[in-house]
């Protein structure tokens, strides 16, 4: 098992990683018994459902279970308000947990739950997906979605520990698996370049779920997520890293309909996109960009939008941008790699520039067309 620690003051915890692992060894005991309500998803709750009960038993837990179903359709507000209700029904009071099992729609939805419900009460994240480990369970972004776009209402709220169980894993789809090692990859570009580097060299290890390398790889990880959410929680600065390839990836899942391409797929598209703007607007090598483009295929993830059936402008496209969080009236401001290991956020770019990368890479096979020597305003 590894530890990696959250650095936040009195609000600190730690993420765990490894198999069979406890939960809930972080929470003070006191006499009487504390209730946890464990939200999971029709996927992951035959699965692993009655071992996290049967964990949280064993720590002295009084359990409720409820479920929601499976899929991105699941994070908006008739969902929340079902879990308000079971809240109600339920008797949690201020000294409750919450406990998120499941990827990454279920530790957003379960962590809004525990940040708004009576104000806030504890928050334990189980996440089973590997996008989840990596990514989504550790910092305190919790949220739901609007019609209008991913993740548009939601409040930060740390957990009070994170138990990154590898077991999980095992059970889950391959699809899913090849999806999160999108959120691995971004890692090594926004802030390692040496794991980057471990990714290509083990690129079939872990496609295999080989637990020896894949235990070093989360942790890293989460190191790094933990020293960024370290120097910046609340994402006024350069949390916003995290963000590499979301811009786009997040427009991507807006306009071709959530859950049609998983959260991973959308963004590793994301990522060649910005990967593409960068040659123009930062002087990212080429050949970097050809890595990483690289990488992602040999690791099963889309590099263009011809890698996925599905058709639409770039002016819809353009529009779901607007909307991104990060965007400053319609002024999207992009996080862009000027090396591998190294990028710089809250980017404005000309629109020429990013139509110009939509229509000569992305959009017809992936790949890295745009180069400096590239004249974008003369097309």
């Amino acid at each position: 098992m590894r530890t990696v620690h959250v650095d936040l003051g009195e609000r600190g915890y730690n993420i765990r990683i490894g198999r069979e692992l406890p939960v809930g060894t972080s929470l003070k005991k006191k006499k009487e018994r504390v209730r946890a309500l464990i939200v999971s998803d029709s996927n992951v709750a035959p699965l692993h459902g009655d071992r996290c009960e049967e964990a949280l038993h064993t720590q002295g837990f009084e359990t409720i279970r409820t479920v929601v179903s499976a899929g991105e359709a699941s994070k908006g507000l008739e969902s929340i308000r079902k879990l308000y209700d079971k809240g109600v029904e339920s008797g949690l009071d201020r000294a409750s947990v919450i406990v998120a099992l499941g990827g990454g729609m279920i530790g957003d939805l379960a962590g809004f739950m525990a940040a708004t419900f009576l104000r806030g009460i504890r928050l334990i994240q189980v996440p089973t997906s590997l996008l989840a480990m990596v990514d989504s369970s550790v910092g305190g972004k919790t949220g739901i979605n609007l019609p209008e776009g991913k993740n548009l209402v939601g409040a930060f709220h740390q957990p009070v520990e994170v138990i990154a169980d590898l077991s999980t894993l095992k059970t889950l789809p391959e699809r899913e698996y090849i999806s999160g090692l999108a959120e691995v990859v971004k890692y090594g570009v926004i802030w390692d370049a040496d794991l980057f580097a471990q990714m290509e060299e083990n690129s079939q290890k872990v496609l295999n779920r080989k637990f020896d390398v894949l235990e070093g790889v989360i942790a890293r990880c989460c190191e790094i997520k933990a020293e960024v959410v370290a120097l910046d929680e609340r994402e006024s600065g350069v949390r916003a890293i995290l963000n590499f390839g979301h811009t786009l990836g997040h427009a991507l899942e807006k306009v071709i309909g959530y859950g049609r391409w998983l959260h991973g797929e959308a963004v590793a598209v994301g990522m060649v996109y910005a990967a593409q703007v960068s040659t123009e607007q930062k002087g990212f090598p080429v050949e970097d960009c050809k890595r990483l483009t690289d990488l992602l295929r040999r690791l099963g993830l889309p590099v263009g939008f011809a890698d996925l059936d599905a058709k639409f402008s770039w002016s819809e496209l353009r529009q779901a941008m607007a909307v991104d969080k990060k965007a400053r009236g319609e002024i999207v401001r992009f996080v862009l790699a000027e090396r591998l290991g190294s990028v710089a956020f809250g980017c404005e770019v000309p629109e020429e520039v990013l139509e110009k990368a939509f229509q000569t890479g992305v959009a017809v096979s992936g790949g890295c067309r745009m180069s400096r020597e590239v004249s974008i305003a003369g097309g």
